[in-house]
């Protein structure tokens, strides 16, 4: 039988099994390799999880003792709302956990952190050709009906 998978904050001694985590995560968006980020940024993010004036933070989802995924979200200001709004910037779970409810046990973990901060809501961004994560999504949000546009500097 297998492990319940259960849902915590980040340790800083997850280092060593966040990293292929994270790894996976940007490769999957193309960020691996020539395009891959420099190691500063991983380092930075990393550090920004457990420095309480950073308004970043991780959840990790664990199993048997070993991560299956992750969860980074952020609280920010809005225009339309006097709560901080949380954003869900990546989630992430291993190729060997998928189908096991941890993408889903990440997101509704993230809910419960939104909520403890009395946010109104939470929202997130997929590429349009992730359909498997899509269909999850579908079944935990609504798809707003945005479409991002951005300038890189």
């Amino acid at each position: 039988m297998p492990h319940p998978v259960i849902v915590r904050p980040i340790r800083r001694s997850d280092l060593a099994a966040w990293t292929p985590l994270w790894d996976g995560y940007n490769a999957f968006y193309g960020r691996s390799g020539p395009t891959a980020l420099p190691e500063e940024i991983t380092r930075t993010t990393w550090e920004r999880f457990f420095d309480e004036g950073e308004p970043v933070h991780a959840l990790v989802a664990e199993s048997g003792g070993a991560l299956l995924g992750l969860a980074h979200y952020l609280f920010h200001r809005n225009t339309t709302a006097i709560g901080l709004n949380c954003y869900l910037q990546d989630l992430f779970t291993a190729e060997a956990a998928r189908g096991r409810g941890v993408g889903k046990a990440l997101i509704e973990a993230v809910y419960a952190q939104a909520r403890q901060a009395g946010s109104p809501r939470v929202y997130w961004h997929t590429h349009h050709t992730n359909a498997t994560a899509m269909r999850l999504y579908d079944q935990v949000a609504e798809h707003s009906g945005f479409v991002v546009y951005r300038k890189l500097f």
